[in-house]
């Protein structure tokens, strides 16, 4: 056995903990390790880890073996680690990288058994009467609305009818498995399907010959994932993630969104009598990958039209699968008058299969043709065919076919794989995902600059007007019926690439194949304006919603503000059609001020938009920008939707989903199903049983408690002379960039500190020596000063965390935070990577302390003695992982300190390659990357 029983179930660990938070009130922590998991999960991550450990002693022989094993001892002691600092020390070079990818790998495959487990043990693929991994069932909220409000049958309905959640896959590089390898796991966990399944047959012998040739499968895939490099020979570029989006969609949320959809109908036809509407579709999904142009060079308006082209070449394919099968199946001979109106041959036998072929015929079409634009050929359109451009022309020959099928008392069959392809449709639409497009404000600023200097090479500026001049000449163009912008000119590179953009929008290809277009560092009316211009002079008068993105935390203070006077600007909202979008940014509020003051800030900017736009008459729509990790607006779905200010969620929200995230919530179908129904309960609940506004005098403390810690986030991190010299050297940042995980630079600029590195790489720096600073710096000071200066201070904090969502769900995320923090790990790195007593070592020994403290406060405040001592379970299982994660971490600080001082030219492959996979299985075992 590659690892020993007492610690396999280390790795029986719900998603990314912040993804789900437990909520058990209280267990002993004694309580026996075999009864915290299933039996079928402990089985299946005994049977991935033996088979590992055959795969490397075939590769590397016993030897090797046993010194895997001798680590994983060492690290198993509750020592202060020398034995297994010194181990490593001293293990000659060539078996660095060998060691590390022997703890990475099983790392992933224990994560391959979770995810199995968590889709279809944890309340699965149609499983809507209980909890399961997400918390409160969609049944249990109509159970609830039917208790506590009136004509609540109607209410449901129409609320389901009208609920648009939007789910955006963005391409933001925290996935740090190759897709390679990804497709790998996903046959591994088919396996363990299988295996599963056999166990319920009653032919012994039959199934005896089938589990063989499975587990030889298996076999044969792990030995093929240990012998594949576990990193991409260079960075993928927007159309590699764009397809690896794509491949989501196929793999998962096509079979998914059908399942979830026959269960809500169900449900919803249980409860109130009704079915869905066939054009309803309560969750849709949208892309970022492939138009998220800021601050990322790589994506170009040619990359776009390319993507928006995959896009629908995808969908094409799949509903081809799914109108060849509907033709199979659709073989009944009685037909409305309105279905034989729309084929040729009204005596057909089969007019169904009639209609279908016309339908097939215009969708293999339309494939090909896009198949032939990808690869800038030729293709001569058959005579009488029309392409397919639109998702109505699909809708409506097929809902003709429902129809008739229920007009002749078919409904079983018309409820069937074609009520499915229908719901596909309304979801996916002929474009598969709707494309955002987004881009930095100062490029849209750049370029009317340049034009209106071409225009009036004698007036001042355009970047030098005020916000007064800017609004009046915006307007009047907008106004104008004559082009401001000559296609005749020849500008610079960026510019063009701007109008480029624009173009995309005018399109017919891209009317349903676009989203929303964001705006970055929007920070004045006029940022929104000079969009709104650029579509009227480049997109043949088509519109997309405009959303500013407030990401810093003077832009969501002021963004209230912003949107208060847009919206009283003569003729915006008739341009909008009295429909606001408006996006809130969690990654860069947070870097920029500290987690306590971001969230705070995030909150009362959403209140202060809802007052707004309700002032206004105006529908608001808020775009959450959540990373994965806390420290990004990470947490579990639920808890976060709850936890907005009441009435903000009117069901409606956008929320991006980031990276790895993807593959841990969408990745497999049950998973999916299960992810999409925590946020339809989610947001039907928000919408219908909204919680009570807060008390004034919690918005009182808040504003304390935040200012305080934004005050010492301040201090350290922009203050702090020898802070950005002591992140440089502690953490492995300078690796990171080595890292081919995304397409997008790690800074926006290549100067300057740490106001320009993104916030992924921000995290993942902090995340890989267990100091997980950007999710508590600041919040040690802030309660520290609040418990010191009121006296019934602690009973007020208790009664926020008890009462209020939004607090509650701070502090669940803060208390997960501190569970995974480790300051003695910190301390290696300290002491490997630092000068004693120097600055940046009594900085770094100051935070350590600081994170103790921290953990002093929490469990005062929550009454614990232990951390997550009300989730003993969890507790365990973090514990038990960290003999696993140790040693990645011990060979990575002993890589950082041989490398130190060395080129990244001048570091061999096999160093190097050790040292991101390092990176990659701390990722893994912590399920927390970016």
């Amino acid at each position: 056995m590659f690892f020993s029983i007492d610690l396999i179930i280390a790795f029986c660990i719900i998603v990314g903990h912040e993804n789900n938070y437990p909520s058990s009130k209280s267990a002993s922590t004694s309580t026996n390790e075999n009864n915290l998991v299933d039996e079928s999960l402990r089985i299946n991550i005994r049977l991935l880890g033996d088979s590992l450990g055959r795969t490397i002693t075939r590769d590397l022989g016993k030897d090797f073996l046993e010194k895997i094993e001798t680590i994983r001892e060492y690290a198993k002691r509750r020592d202060d680690g020398t034995e297994l600092h010194d181990y490593l020390r001293n293990l000659p070079e060539k078996y660095l990288l060998p060691v590390a990818r022997a703890f990475n790998q099983f790392l992933q495959l224990a994560n391959i058994a979770e995810q199995h487990h968590r889709a279809h043990f944890k309340g699965g693929v149609d499983d809507y009467n209980r909890s399961g991994a997400g918390g409160v069932s969609l049944r249990h909220v109509f159970k609830r609305v039917e208790t506590e409000k009136n004509n609540a049958k109607d209410l449901l309905f129409e609320t389901l009818s009208k609920m648009r959640i939007e789910l955006v896959l963005t391409a933001h590089p925290t996935e740090t498995i190759r897709r390679t390898l990804i497709k790998k796991y996903d046959l591994i966990e088919e396996c363990l399907g299988l295996l599963e399944m056999f166990n319920t047959e009653s032919d012994k012998k039959f199934i005896s010959r089938r589990v063989q040739r499975t587990r030889e499968r298996l076999e044969e895939l792990i030995c093929q994932s240990w012998h594949t490099n576990e990193f991409r020979h260079e960075k993928p570029s927007p159309v590699d993630e764009a397809k690896w989006g794509f491949a989501v969609v196929e793999t998962s949320l096509w079979e998914a969104l059908a399942i979830f959809s026959r269960d809500l109908d169900q449900l919803l036809l249980e409860i109130t009598g009704k079915r869905l509407p066939l054009h309803a579709s309560p969750i849709r999904f949208a892309s970022w990958m492939g138009g998220d142009r800021d601050g990322n060079p790589n994506v170009t308006a040619a990359v776009t039209r390319e993507v928006l082209l995959l896009g629908r070449w995808q969908a094409a394919e799949l509903y081809l699968f799914d109108l060849e099968k509907l033709k199979d199946e659709l073989s009944m001979t009685k037909a409305s008058d309105e279905l034989l109106d729309l084929i040729d041959d009204k005596d057909a036998k089969e007019p169904y299969r009639v209609l279908l072929k016309q339908l097939i015929h215009q969708i293999r079409t339309t494939r090909d043709w896009l198949k032939a634009q990808l690869d800038n050929q030729f293709f001569e359109i058959p005579p009488q065919t029309k392409l397919i451009h639109s998702k109505e022309q699909l809708q409506k020959p097929l809902e003709v076919c429902y129809r008739s099928l229920l007009e002749n008392k078919l409904d079983l069959i018309a409820n069937g794989n074609l009520l499915d392809t229908l719901r596909r449709l309304a979801c996916f639409g002929v474009t598969l995902t709707k494309l955002d497009l987004r881009q930095e404000s100062t490029r849209h600023t750049d370029a009317l600059n340049e034009i209106l200097s071409h225009i009036l090479p004698n007036e001042e500026k355009y970047a030098q007007w005020n916000e007064e001049k800017r609004q009046k000449f915006l307007l009047q163009e907008l106004a104008s019926k004559r082009p401001l912008i000559s296609h005749r000119q020849k500008w610079t590179t960026d510019t063009q690439e701007v109008l480029d953009t624009f173009e995309i929008i005018g399109r017919k290809d891209s009317e349903e194949a676009l989203g929303t277009y964001i705006i970055s560092m929007a920070g004045q009316p006029s940022d929104v304006l000079i969009v709104a211009l650029f579509m009227k002079e480049l997109a043949n008068g088509k519109t997309l919603p405009i959303a500013p993105l407030f990401e810093t935390l003077d832009d969501l203070d002021r963004s209230g503000d912003v949107i208060d006077r847009l919206l009283s600007i003569e003729g915006y909202r008739e341009l909008i059609n009295d429909k606001q979008e408006v996006m809130i940014g969690y990654s860069d509020s947070a870097k920029d001020a500290g987690q306590l003051a971001a969230a705070w800030a995030q909150y009362r900017a959403q209140e202060r938009l809802l007052e707004v736009c309700q002032k206004h008459g105006v529908e608001l729509t808020l775009f959450h920008g959540r990373g994965g990790t806390v420290a990004r607006g990470g947490g579990p779905a639920r808890s976060a939707i709850l936890s907005q200010p009441p009435g903000s969620v009117n069901n409606s929200i956008r929320v991006t989903e980031q990276g790895e995230m993807i593959r841990f919530k969408f990745g497999l179908p049950g998973l999916a199903v299960s992810s999409m129904k925590i946020y339809a309960s989610s947001v039907l609940e928000a919408t219908l049983l909204p919680m009570p506004k807060l008390k004034e005098t919690w918005r009182g403390e808040m504003n304390q408690l935040a200012n305080r810690a934004h005050q010492t986030y301040n201090s350290i991190v922009r203050e702090n002379p020898d802070f950005v010299p002591y992140f440089r050297r502690i953490t492995p940042l300078n690796a990171l960039s080595q890292l081919p995980l995304g397409s997008r630079p790690a800074k926006r600029r290549q100067d300057g500190g740490v106001e320009t590195l993104r916030a992924i790489p921000w995290i993942f720096a902090w995340t890989q020596i267990r100091l997980m600073l950007p999710a508590w710096l600041g919040t040690d000071d802030a309660f520290d000063e609040y418990l010191r200066t009121n006296p019934d201070g602690i009973h007020r904090l208790r009664e926020m965390s008890k009462s209020w969502p939004f607090f509650r769900m701070y502090m669940n995320m803060l208390e997960m935070v501190l569970a995974k923090a480790d300051a003695d790990i910190t301390a290696y790195y300290e002491q490997q990577l630092l000068e004693p007593n120097s600055s940046i070592q009594k900085l770094s020994e100051s935070l350590r302390q600081r994170l103790h403290h921290m953990r002093e406060l929490v469990l005062r405040i929550t009454d614990q003695k232990e951390i997550l001592e009300r989730a003993p379970q969890l507790a365990h299982i973090i514990s038990l992982r960290n003999p696993y994660i140790e040693p990645l971490h011990g060979l990575q600080a002993e890589l950082m300190q041989r490398n130190r001082d060395k080129q990244p030219d001048d570091i061999p492959a096999d160093i190097s390659r050790a040292m991101m996979t390092t990176m990659a299985g701390i990722a893994a075992g912590l399920r927390n990357t970016g």
